[in-house]
């Protein structure tokens, strides 16, 4: 099972080391704030509190030896540079590293990053994607795998039971709950179908999910 180190624990961080704890993954979180480490603690396999620009500091705390290390730095550019020389330094071999803005992260490949992430582009995209292309489709993520998606009915599931097998064998999701008639329904009967303006909630995994989104 691969190890992870997830430096830098702002909103970004967090989620990333909680997603991936939760996946039942190997993960030491860092950071320099206590208050941010006792919110991780309970998910994560170590919270450690130390500089990470401090090459002997991430040896002592066994990041030397993770598989891979993702430094989610938030606005302190020289720290974030530092960390990821500081990573390639001790031979982690690899390094996702957040980048604020596009010299940044450049600065973070030639330094040797394995991959640069800008989430807050990357968010925009994706709402902008959604909003342009299917304003009737909405996606939750509950973890790095596993998604909720909203959607009106569409007109190749009108008369379907809400239970129909299509759901499990073509689509590869489930069914949790929908809205009929103004009125939210999460016990469900498959004698209860489908009508014109419906909404239904379904979860998967991302993939079936996003397959889902496709045929909208």
């Amino acid at each position: 099972m691969k190890t992870y180190a997830v430096i830098g624990l702002g909103k970004f961080g967090f989620h990333v080391a909680k997603g991936l704890a939760q996946q039942g993954l190997s993960v030491i979180a860092v950071d320099r704030n206590e208050e941010a480490l006792r919110e991780i603690n309970e998910y994560v396999i170590d919270a450690i509190a130390l500089d990470s620009t401090d090459m002997n500091a991430l040896r002592e705390a066994g990041v030397a030896h993770v598989d891979i290390a993702i430094v989610s730095i938030g606005t302190n550019i020289e720290a974030s540079i530092l960390t990821v020389m500081a990573l390639k330094e001790l031979g982690v071999q690899t390094v996702v590293a957040k980048a604020i803005t596009v010299i940044h992260g450049q600065i973070l490949s030639k330094l040797g990053a394995t991959r640069v992430v800008y989430p807050e582009k990357e968010t925009a995209k994706r709402i902008v994607k959604n909003l342009a292309e299917n304003i009737h489709y909405e996606t939750i993520d509950l973890s790095i795998t596993i998604k909720i998606a909203k959607l009106t009915v569409p007109s190749f599931l009108l008369g379907a039971s809400v239970l129909s097998e299509r759901f499990t064998t073509e689509y590869k999701v489930k069914p949790i709950a929908y809205k009929h008639q103004g009125v939210w329904h999460t016990s469900l009967e498959k004698d209860n179908t489908l009508d014109r303006g419906d909404i239904l909630v379904v979860m998967g995994d991302s993939e079936h999910i996003e397959a889902l989104s496709k045929k909208m």
